[in-house]
């Protein structure tokens, strides 16, 4: 526990009003999406660069631990207080400080919403692609802390593509700013990648300087149902192979679809083995043919039924089935783990496959959707996190996943992170050299291990 002196020189530097002592507040700051649940001694949130400084050079004095945490929506347990200390909500830093038309940029602080950027931005005819399944609720600061990616990834990429610049406070409590407004920039070190997907290990954002687009014209979206999930598969690949890259291609499996159906009764074929959801976007004329192209493909594929959406009545019905999974799976089992590996394309038949057989062998039900066109599939194993007997099953289960994600040429994770969850398989994919060189890193940077200690690495 700190002490109680402590906790007093924390409310003059930040004001009582926004430090949280009570059992009841500091639970709500024990979670995130995951099942996990950690208390903190403290929670505290700051306004200013200045205040998270001071804060950072008392926990040195007193080594207490910090946890940087922006919303809380994240999958991998990367804001949960595992070792107590003084949750760090950054919530209240949330002004978009400036949006420069002229440059293509836009300078945020860590706790906006990414959708109330987008919503910003594109009322200037601007567009910033991120979109995670949480954006609605999540923070920029949390998007590059996990280098979030979303639907959009496979044509317009993940967080770290986008980030131009950052202020970071040290985990000795500095101040350091990287980058800036310039696309182009190759002095010294990639400061900005390091920090970007660090998971609040390495330094707390402070401030962001992201690329922005232009505002694609136009959009049309499209669903095609397949009797065969390797045909679904297959189509993606072909759809790239035609010089096409879509917005999104995102697929859903047959549990999955059944899941959804039974939540929204829309109409989705229960007999389908997968659909796959489309979206092309860029100049009118060029999205018009696209669309007649990537329906015709599906068709030859493969595909029984391709839908083109009309007008944006259509699109919303076709992407409530998509936005609903999460909600529709919990009606199976009341935990769900949420996995993000990511395999090479042609890898996706083969996975899915894996997958199942993996589901099939420890009992376990298991739903497969994600975001095809990058080959980052969701396989969500829904169980009861009070029944330890399956939760044994649960824990086997993943291990194989993952050794069969890596085993296929892809990775632990596309966008969700490491955090506590995934710690225990970080080899799989590093080995033991790789893990060795983040560790030195983490060490280097944080030498009194203050920052977001227990996430990553197993200790």
């Amino acid at each position: 526990m700190l002490q109680s002196s402590v906790i007093e020189e924390i409310k003059r530097i930040v004001g009582k009003e926004h430090v949280y002592t009570s059992l009841e507040e500091r639970i709500c700051y024990g979670y995130d999406s995951t099942p996990e649940a950690f208390f903190p001694d403290l929670v505290v949130r700051p306004a200013t660069t200045e205040e998270i400084q001071k804060i950072v050079k008392l926990a040195n004095h007193h080594l207490f631990p910090i946890i940087p945490r922006g919303a809380g929506t994240g999958l991998s347990g990367g804001s949960v207080p595992v070792k107590g200390g003084v949750v760090l909500d950054l919530t209240r830093m949330n002004k978009i400080l400036e949006i420069d038309e002229e440059n293509l940029v836009a300078v945020v602080e860590p706790g906006v919403i990414t959708y109330e950027l987008q919503q910003e931005v594109e009322k200037r005819g601007l567009f910033y692609p991120p979109d995670p399944a949480s954006l609605k609720t999540s923070t920029i600061g949390g998007n590059v802390a996990e280098c979030a990616g979303g639907p959009r990834a496979f044509k317009y990429g993940v967080t770290r593509d986008y980030v131009l610049g950052l202020e970071v406070v040290t985990p000795t409590g500095e101040l350091l700013k990287v980058g800036g407004k310039t696309v182009k920039s190759v002095t010294g070190y990639d400061l900005i990648r390091l920090y970007t997907g660090s998971e609040g290990t390495l330094g707390i954002i402070t401030k962001i300087i992201l690329r922005l687009l232009p505002k694609p014209e136009a959009k049309k979206t499209l669903m095609a149902v397949y009797p065969s999930l390797d045909d679904a598969a297959h189509t993606v690949t072909m759809i790239i192979k035609k010089g096409i890259i879509p917005a999104t291609l995102e697929l859903m499996d047959d549990l999955t679809i059944r899941c959804v159906e039974n939540y929204l009764h829309m109409g989705l074929p229960l007999d389908a083995e997968a659909i796959l959801i489309m979206e092309v976007d860029g100049p009118a004329e060029l999205v018009e043919k696209q669309a007649v192209q990537v329906a015709e493909l599906c068709r030859e594929n493969g595909a029984r039924e391709v839908k083109i959406a009309a007008d944006e009545k259509d699109r919303d019905e076709i992407w409530r089935a998509r936005r609903a999974v999460s909600a529709a799976v919990v009606q199976i089992k009341p935990t769900k783990i949420s996995e993000d590996i990511a395999v090479p394309r042609s890898q996706i038949p083969k996975m899915v496959r894996r997958l199942k057989e993996i589901a099939a062998r420890y009992d376990l039900n298991l739903v497969i959707f994600g975001h095809a066109g990058d080959g980052n599939l969701h396989p969500n194993i829904l169980c009861d996190q009070n029944d330890a007997e399956e939760m044994e099953r649960v824990r086997k289960a993943i291990a194989e996943l993952f050794k069969a994600a890596v085993e296929l040429g892809g990775t632990l994770t596309g966008e969700h992170g490491i955090g506590t969850m995934k710690a225990p398989y970080l080899k799989y994919e590093t080995g033991d050299v790789g893990y060795q060189v983040m560790k030195a890193i983490k060490k280097a940077l944080d030498p009194n291990n203050i920052l977001n200690p227990g996430k990553i690495f197993l200790e």
